[in-house]
């Protein structure tokens, strides 16, 4: 088997249009996961991805994977927990610009992923093991399955992919760095945000954080900068990727379909100049439109930025 694998959570998410919550504002239901969104991105772009995780035994259970599955995404080894329900992520976007999340996840479902849940033989046969800094800081259970995935990748040579992805609702920075600090040396291809870098390089400008991240023991890594592009070292080669222009209408998972792209482009076998163009345009795609997941291209889609605004 080839082809990415991941692990992590997902929840349902109710996200409000633009305003306070009140009483008869109007409000739109999906789901959301970090690591969910990039097997959908990988999905879409043609390769075989695999999601390992655990869900209720519920409404928002039933949601998550029936999406899933018809984005071709492998959820044959998922869980259901019968007696702890889906986890939900209430998305208040408070103004146009400025969007507050609250989370209702703590000891529920996603949160009990176990290091059994790793299959051994379909960790060690992937193309790609993708992890994130999101899933070790919900319990102990989900940090040691985390660990599991990349003792079994590393063993077999699989490359180890790892988005940062610090979330201060969920772990202290102090906690995070520590944890994260450890991945990194383990991880092949490092993803981060400049503030997530700082977190484990300490303060440095931003065309430095890259190369400092690289000298923590990954071949790869990259910087997100968003609207401002990324920046990059590949096996010691910096790399600058400027941003695709588009309006943006929601900026949620921008981060999720960068790093979709970027690893559907290295399954390819793409130079490291392609992977940056197709994770930036990937991202640009996810931010034109509302949702996580929603917007992420499919692979006759790449080049429709570059092209007129309107096809006849």
């Amino acid at each position: 088997m080839t082809g990415l694998v991941t692990l992590g959570e997902a929840m349902a998410v109710v996200a409000s249009e633009p305003g306070p919550l009140a009483p008869g504002t109007r409000a739109r239901l999906s789901f959301s996961g970090a690591e969910a969104t990039v097997a959908i991105g990988v999905s879409r772009l043609g390769h075989h991805a695999t999601w390992i995780g655990r869900i209720g035994a519920d409404a928002a259970g039933r949601m998550i994977l029936g999406g899933l599955r018809a984005e071709g995404v492998d959820v044959s080894h998922v869980r259901t927990e019968s007696a702890l329900p889906t986890g939900l992520m209430l998305r208040e976007r408070r103004t146009a610009d400025h969007t507050r999340s609250a989370y209702y996840r703590r000891d529920l479902a996603g949160s009990r992923l176990a290091p059994e849940d790793i299959d051994e033989e379909l960790v060690a046969t992937a193309g790609l093991l993708h992890i994130t800094g999101i899933t070790p800081a919900l319990g102990s259970t989900a940090r040691n399955s985390v660990r599991r995935a990349v003792d079994i990748a590393r063993r077999a040579g699989v490359t180890v992919s790892l988005d940062v992805n610090y979330r201060s609702l969920l772990w202290s920075s102090k906690d995070a760095a520590a944890e994260l600090g450890f991945l990194v040396r383990r991880a092949d291809l490092v993803f981060a945000g400049a503030e997530e870098a700082r977190l484990l390089v300490g303060d440095a400008p931003a065309e430095q954080l890259a190369c400092a991240l690289a000298a923590l023991g990954p071949r790869q890594a990259v910087v997100k900068l968003g609207a401002q592009g990324a920046l990059a070292v590949v096996d010691g080669q910096r790399l600058v990727q400027p941003p695709v222009p588009v309006t943006v209408v929601d900026p949620i998972g921008a981060g999720d379909a960068f790093v979709a792209g970027y690893l559907a482009a290295q399954l390819d076998g793409a130079a490291p100049d392609e992977r940056l163009l197709t994770a930036a345009t990937c991202g640009s795609f996810a931010v034109s439109v509302q949702g996580d997941f929603e917007g992420l291209p499919r692979r006759d889609e790449l080049t429709l930025l570059t092209g007129d605004d309107v096809i006849r």
